[in-house]
């Protein structure tokens, strides 16, 4: 054997591991549930094959279309909130005030925590007769029982626990932008806003596409929030895709038309994130050496 094919199999040999992780927690559950999504199945009685009646029946269903408006308002409320404050944060911790290393600490921990359990921590703090927020404004509100306030407000404890895993990545990116481009810019008479908008916001897109990429797959993805706060209520107005899913696969034992919803659901994630590095790819500076 040759010096560069024993390479070659040493190189596949390491990479392995990572492969058989890729491939057995990757690729084999989206080939399942694309194979179920085929079948009429209720985990108890035998599979029936259906073909493409699943996505007929899900793609006809008005529930599945509201739960994607849902989804939509939704990603809406939180990616354009959580971006902003995220890169205000980084701007103001760039600056490295006095505590800003605590300040970082403190504004990554409810990304770190359990999403499920800071659900649960809000909905007692929403609670309208002795809730921690209701107590704070002196009056009675129904945050997660009106159907007007329900989604807004998963929307902002969604934001408040995103923050800071947002700021952390335009601080990275802050962190590579060459200090020398914003001595030039002082020097050539701009103001910091004018520097930001010229020379500093250009520079982070890279780290916007990411936030925006990330940012926006998680949002359509969104379950424990809403199962912790609201169980997809009132009405049906904070009822997301990943929730309708939940449901019809184990309340509703109809694991086929679930598995659809899924295939339909990373099929619009696709898009988006196709749709969004489409904008970027020519807006986008990578070079600043």
């Amino acid at each position: 054997m040759s010096r560069r094919n024993r390479d070659t199999v040493a190189g596949y040999a390491f990479l392995a591991p990572s492969l058989l992780g890729v491939g057995g927690f990757l690729l084999l559950p989206v080939v399942v549930v694309l194979g179920i999504s085929l079948f009429r199945w209720d985990l108890v009685s035998p599979a029936h094959w259906t073909a493409l009646d699943n996505y007929r029946s899900v793609l006809t269903d008005p529930a599945f279309g509201r739960s994607l408006a849902v989804t939509a308002g939704f990603v809406l409320l939180v990616i354009p909130v959580q971006t902003a404050l995220g890169l205000a944060a980084a701007v103001l911790l760039d600056q490295r005030l006095p505590g800003s290393a605590w300040f970082r600490a403190i504004l990554v921990l409810p990304w770190i925590s359990a999403p499920l359990a800071l659900g649960v921590v809000w909905r007692w703090l929403f609670d309208p007769s002795d809730g921690a927020v209701n107590q704070l404004l002196g009056h009675r509100v129904e945050w997660l029982t009106s159907p007007v306030l329900a989604l807004p407000s998963v929307a902002a404890v969604t934001v408040w626990t995103n923050v800071g895993y947002v700021a952390l990545f335009f601080l990275a990116g802050l962190a590579g932008i060459p200090p020398q481009y914003a001595e030039a810019a002082r020097i050539d008479g701009a103001g910091p806003w004018q520097g930001f908008r010229r020379i500093t916001w250009p520079l982070l897109r890279p780290t916007t596409f990411f936030v925006l990429a990330t940012g926006g797959i998680s949002s359509f993805q969104v379950f424990d929030t809403v199962y912790a706060m609201t169980q997809g209520g009132p009405a049906g107005r904070t009822e997301v895709v990943a929730y309708a899913i939940y449901r019809e696969a184990f309340v509703e034992f109809r694991m086929g038309r679930a598995a659809a919803m899924s295939v339909l659901l990373f099929l619009v994630l696709i898009t988006v994130t196709i749709a969004q590095q489409s904008y970027f790819r020519r807006r986008t500076t990578y070079e600043m050496g």
